[in-house]
């Protein structure tokens, strides 16, 4: 670490900062996102068993609200449904734009991240080149071992800075579809909940 820095410069320290909170956030993000824990297939399966049951109490929409952010989205709906289908639509909707947003948290911070950390390479290099440009005009260009190993330098911050960039922006991305996956599940789930509670859709024991 303190020869990446010493090699680098200055500069060096915010991008091995960016490196550290971009690893934290990847890590964060793919055990929160995970489809077992944002939409369980086991609670949604048990709820259309207690819907099919007429089983549904206030202690079971309790315990669907709490067990996952899906849960959250359909105890919602359910305790609006008796106010009517638009109601009901509404309370939904309304609890998946914040779960949404929940889904989303740290995608900016890390998205931000691969787009900062090449103009922070970037800008090490150009403070570096100036060194460089400047020791030449002292003494010369007669020492080319040392103008190459000061170019060398000058250059290490751009490939810090990609090297951070390039899989903070893949898993920007790869994470942006994750939720978009997830919402379409849940949005799935929420309509068939809507249709089956007035009466417009029948469904069996397991919820197909």
């Amino acid at each position: 670490m303190f020869e990446l820095l010493k090699a680098g410069g200055i500069i060096m320290v915010p991008i091995i900062a960016c490196s550290i909170l971009a690893l934290a956030i990847v890590l964060e993000r793919f055990w929160s996102l995970r489809a077992s824990r944002v939409a369980p297939q086991t609670t949604l399966n048990e709820l259309w068993k207690w819907i099919k049951k007429k089983e549904l109490n206030a202690r079971k929409l309790k315990a669907l609200q709490a067990s996952s952010p899906a849960g959250r989205i359909l105890a919602a709906g359910l305790m609006n449904a008796k106010h009517g289908r638009e109601i009901m639509k509404e309370s939904i909707e309304e609890e998946a734009s914040q779960v949404v947003h929940d889904l989303e948290r740290f995608l900016n911070p890390l998205g931000t991240i691969a787009v900062i950390t090449p103009l922070l390479g970037l800008l090490g290099t150009v403070i570096g080149m100036i060194k460089v440009f400047a020791e030449i005009q002292l003494a010369g260009v007669g020492n080319a071992a040392a103008l190459a190993g000061g170019i060398s330098e000058a250059l290490m911050t751009t490939a810090a800075g990609l090297s951070v960039a390039i899989p903070a922006l893949i898993c920007h991305r790869f994470f942006l579809r994750r939720v978009d996956e997830l919402v379409v599940s849940m949005e799935q789930e929420a309509i068939k909940l809507v249709e089956v509670v007035h009466g417009d859709r029948e469904i069996d024991i397991e919820g197909a």
